[in-house]
């Protein structure tokens, strides 16, 4: 049995619900989209029958972020003192209640290493990369992953992470602790469903409520570091290194940054 919520289709495997991101190949993300994952997660909350998730998405990459190289930015906003859509979404993703395992078999870049992030846990494979790769668009880090990654992986591999916004593969992001499970790439999806459902054999209120202990805060917090990213970001995408930074990444170059 398959649901949809815009570009989002939900489908059972027992007491797990699979919510996989269906705009391939890139899975470019928007305020929309991140809207409807936490409508269909917030559905799986208020479904007793469901105790955990696997957040998928089709095509070639987990999801490359925001597609700054066309049509209307994700940062753009009518009211600049209005809270920023995208990240209200965002902040009710790291509100659900039920375990979440992400299967990321190929690239999570920028915002949708962010959105990789929300899972308890992540299964990946050795063609995946991870990459913050903001500093290389002249943009500030959003999505919450000032507060996420550090959280993951430590305060100076986040460091690394950020200020050179080099890719990680598969087998570094989990020795790094940023992924948990190694997998081939045609087995991330089984694998990730497979630790779901081990997550869902066990008593559903007693997970829900170690959960909640685990991650006390975390969505607060979130909130927090997402008003000061969108702060940073807003006056960042008005310059030109942002503006030579998008060209520069779609243009596989590095950019020629004027400080400005």
């Amino acid at each position: 049995m398959q649901s949809e919520i815009g570009d989002v289709a939900i489908t059972r495997e027992g007491r797990v619900a699979v919510v996989e991101i269906c705009r391939p190949p890139h899975n470019f993300f928007d305020a929309a989209l991140i809207e409807d994952l936490a409508t269909a997660f917030e559905g799986i909350d208020a479904d007793a029958d469901l105790r955990a998730s696997v957040l998928a998405a089709r095509g070639k990459a987990f999801c490359a972020g925001a597609n700054f190289d066309s049509g209307p930015s994700v940062l753009d906003k009518d009211d600049p003192d209005a809270a920023n859509p995208l990240y209200t979404a965002a902040v009710r993703l790291f509100a659900c209640a039920k375990p979440i395992v992400g299967a990321i078999h190929g690239t999570a870049a920028g915002g949708g290493l962010g959105l990789a992030l929300v899972p308890d846990f992540r299964v990946t494979c050795p063609e995946a990369r991870f990459t913050a790769n903001f500093t290389k668009l002249g943009i500030h880090p959003g999505f919450g992953l000032t507060y996420t990654l550090p959280r993951l992986v430590g305060e100076q591999r986040a460091n690394l992470i950020f200020l050179t916004g080099r890719r990680i593969g598969g087998e570094q992001a989990v020795a790094w602790g940023l992924a948990d499970v190694l997998a081939p790439r045609e087995s991330v999806r089984d694998e990730a469903l497979a630790l779901a459902t081990e997550l869902a054999e066990n008593a559903p209120l007693a997970m829900v409520s170690t959960r909640k202990t685990l991650r006390r805060g975390l969505a607060a917090a979130v909130r927090a570091h997402t008003d000061h990213e969108d702060r940073e970001q807003a006056w960042l995408s008005a310059t030109r290194d942002f503006k030579e930074g998008v060209r520069a990444v779609s243009e596989r170059r590095a950019g020629n940054f004027e400080g400005r």
